[in-house]
């Protein structure tokens, strides 16, 4: 028999059963720029208990790391990390159709000691402002998001909010299908988008996203109506064409 640890649980201040106010659900590959994610989620001006789910998938860096910020984490931040021996993703030799983390963001989401679960890829960030807002906006809805600014990779410059993919309910680019949000924008009730989320673990590419968003669509939501999700793209990335040839004025 192999002995392998597939979890660490980096506790807060609190009652461990007791629920978290909110949570933030994190698939990652492990990149370097996970630490500057992290980071935003200390920095959050929300004054309630967080705590953090991080999925690894398929490590492509190293956890030591991300490990050392996760001890220096605040009191009211616990944090569990989930690093099974294998990948649930269709992408690595696993049998779910989600390339960007297989069944990651749906487990987590079970998983989740809070009724409230917002989303955060590893290789983006958030306005301090951004759990607070949120938490807002959801007070007795399904769902909640805000808008996000397009931050150009190479450099940290912002080129400007998104007025094409992630902007609501039959808007933008898939308004003939209902809409979208992007995962980093969202907060969701999850008993209230329980039937949903196995979704998630469908795909390729955008496709887990779309049939999430397809499926909460038409529930009751609210908006912040301020870009504070930080959205990184780079040159290549559809987004990121599509600015420079379109251009925008803010």
């Amino acid at each position: 028999m192999q002995a392998t640890s597939i979890g660490t649980y980096y506790p807060d201040s609190g009652d461990a059963q007791t629920p978290s106010d909110v949570a933030v659900v994190m698939p990652t590959v492990l990149r370097p720029a996970i630490l500057n994610a992290v980071a935003s989620i200390y920095e959050q001006s929300f004054e309630g208990r967080i705590q953090l789910l991080i999925g690894v998938d398929k490590a492509l860096g190293s956890f030591d790391d991300l490990a050392a910020m996760l001890e220096r984490r605040p009191p009211r931040v616990s944090a569990i990390v989930l690093h099974l021996p294998y990948s649930t993703s269709i992408r690595h030799g696993g049998v779910h159709g989600a390339t960007d983390g297989g069944s990651m963001r749906s487990m987590l989401t079970f998983m989740a000691n809070s009724r409230y679960v917002a989303y955060l890829d590893d290789d983006n960030r958030w306005a301090p402002n951004h759990l607070a807002g949120l938490m807002e906006a959801i007070r007795g809805k399904v769902w909640a998001f805000s808008q996000r600014m397009l931050i150009d990779e190479t450099n940290g410059a912002e080129m400007g909010v998104d007025r094409w993919d992630s902007v609501g309910v039959d808007r933008g680019r898939f308004a003939a299908a209902g809409g979208f949000v992007d995962p980093n924008c969202l907060m969701i009730d999850k008993v209230g988008a329980a039937r949903a989320l196995g979704r998630w673990s469908e795909g390729p590419g955008m496709k887990s996203d779309r049939s999430f968003f397809a499926a909460i669509r038409a529930a009751p939501h609210g908006s912040v109506g301020q870009p504070t999700a930080r959205y990184y793209v780079r040159p290549g990335n559809n987004i990121f064409e599509r600015f420079l040839r379109e251009g925008v004025e803010f």
